[in-house]
């Protein structure tokens, strides 16, 4: 049986069907996810102290680290990183057109 490979848009989200506008905000927001992810990794932080340093309470902490990405918005996300003193960057490209080779 012959597999046929589709290559990636470069955004999984997309790749998985959701309509461009919705697989940007997902994308987006699993960034802004992962790297809140990391810092409490990277710091050693148990739920309760990341609460604490980004203004949330523990059962939010929680929904983050289990990647409950439908309960968190770009806002609330923004917010706490930058309670945690950290700087975000944005950078604009133009979006893959779907079925444009």
């Amino acid at each position: 049986m012959k597999r046929q490979i589709t290559p990636s848009s470069g955004n999984v989200f997309l790749d998985l069907g959701f309509d461009p506008e919705e697989a940007a905000h997902l994308e987006v927001r699993s960034t802004l996810m992962f790297s809140i992810r990391k810092l409490i990794q990277d710091r050693g932080l148990t739920q309760a102290k990341a609460a604490e340093l980004l203004g949330v309470s523990q059962p939010r902490v929680s929904n983050l680290v289990q990647g409950r990405i439908e309960l968190f918005s770009i806002d609330s996300l923004v917010d706490m990183l930058a309670r945690a003193g950290i700087k975000i960057e944005v950078k604009f490209s133009s979006m893959p057109q779907r079925g444009a080779a």
